[in-house]
């Protein structure tokens, strides 16, 4: 029997979340004007929000299991539908951003670069996160390798006794992977574990809506301060990520869900996509040390950017939907 597909409303702060954190770590490694400030927050927390890509793999795979595990199990929906739906969700506003940056650079390895990104198939290449046209798309490609082998990844979590085999099969390849075979997060084999994570939550989503949320909470807070206190390590990494996950799953309303989270969940990934390119236009015109080194300057520059990326990210998804729209009429 098909479950009745359920919203986690929470879940979009936490989108939200993940796409302003490593907004804000991008603009502190890339503001090399930016040298008066120090201590743990800035040398330390925000750096560490580049981690925020292993929240939205766990995010991801929860999410695609809630759309089409059931689904793809059960044959009721056909493989040709399922990855158009894939490539149309991320292609158009992906293409925008890697024509402007192959424009921009305009040289042989650009359109290189450029022509592995618009196959969205990159992230197969050995080592996707080399590329330089929208160095961030490496996520991209990441994920759309997921999307490939979703089918697979469902049969593979088809039932909880193989899945929590597979989960940990993956947490020994991410192991040997990064210790043997020089992998990273950009490798699917590296980065499975987190994905499975997501799945293993999807599959005990009814046994975790009887936990109490004050629980979850309080699980949730001491995986964020062992994250830091065992230095950043990749597998508290992971019990943080699902952590916050069940306790999103937990909670109604409040700072995680809301308009504003839902808004900005609905454009996370073009934010995270875009962003770099907003920053670059706001250095070239001197935006980013316009206000001296310190954190005035650094607030200033993380909120142009944000505020930045959602216009773009909002005017070219309507023109994209307009412009889709327009061809579907014209084709009928």
């Amino acid at each position: 029997m098909i479950m009745e597909r359920k919203h986690y409303g929470a879940i979009d702060g936490l989108r939200m979340i993940a796409a302003f954190g490593i907004v804000m770590m991008h603009v502190r490694a890339n503001s090399t004007n930016v040298n008066a400030v120090s201590g743990f927050v800035y040398d330390t927390m925000i750096p560490s929000f580049t981690n925020f890509v292993f929240l939205f793999m766990v995010i991801s795979a929860f999410g695609m299991c809630c759309g089409y595990y059931e689904k793809i199990l059960n044959n009721t929906i056909s493989m040709t539908e399922f990855y158009k739906k894939r490539f149309l969700k991320v292609l158009p506003f992906f293409a925008v951003l890697v024509l402007l940056d192959v424009v921009l650079d305009h040289s042989l390895a650009s359109l290189y670069e450029g022509f592995a990104d618009m196959t969205l198939m990159f992230g197969l290449l050995p080592d996707c996160g080399n590329i330089t046209v929208i160095g961030v798309g490496w996520f991209l490609g990441l994920t759309f390798v997921f999307y490939l082998i979703f089918p697979f990844f469902c049969v593979m979590i088809e039932t909880k006794r193989r899945a929590w085999i597979a989960f940990f099969v993956s947490i020994l390849y991410n192991y040997i992977g990064s210790v043997y075979f020089n992998i990273s997060r950009t490798n699917i084999l590296y980065s499975g574990c987190f994905f499975i994570a997501g799945g293993l939550i999807y599959l005990y989503r009814e046994q975790i809506a009887k936990i109490s949320v004050y629980y979850m909470a309080i699980v949730s807070v001491a995986m964020i301060v062992m994250y830091y206190v065992m230095d950043e390590n990749v597998y508290v990494c992971m019990l943080m990520s699902g952590a916050l996950l069940m306790y999103a799953l937990l909670r109604n309303g409040g700072l995680l869900d809301n308009r504003i989270t839902g808004f900005f969940s609905g454009i996370s990934m073009e934010i995270y996509l875009s962003h770099m390119v907003i920053f670059r236009v706001l250095e070239k015109i001197g935006v980013t040390a316009a206000l001296g080194n310190g954190w005035l300057q650094y607030i200033v520059t993380v909120i142009l950017v944000l505020v930045g990326a959602s216009v773009f990210a909002v005017v070219m998804k309507n023109i994209i939907k307009r412009l889709s729209n327009k061809l579907i009429t014209e084709a009928k």
